[in-house]
């Protein structure tokens, strides 16, 4: 299979990464379909990785770690 085709399903992965994100960030309720982002971004990372595409693995990484960075960034901005 060709490169743009994994590099395709990169993309497509880091955008389902991002919509798994939207309900917490629009509804201001913690549901966890976040947690989904552990499965599909890696998944989307090894697609980016195949298909040569750096832009579809650091978005698939980003969005692998977003949970951590989320939080390291919630407790430095709103612990006080």
């Amino acid at each position: 299979m060709s490169n743009k085709l994994w590099t395709t399903l990169s993309i497509i992965c880091a955008f389902v990464g991002l919509a798994l994100w939207l309900p917490n960030i629009i509804f201001q309720y913690g549901y966890s379909f976040w947690a989904l982002t552990f499965l599909v971004n890696p998944i989307g990372a090894l697609f980016g990785l195949i298909g040569k595409s750096k832009v579809g693995i650091v978005l698939n990484l980003f969005m692998t770690f977003s949970f951590f960075i989320f939080t390291f960034l919630g407790y430095f901005f709103f612990s006080w």
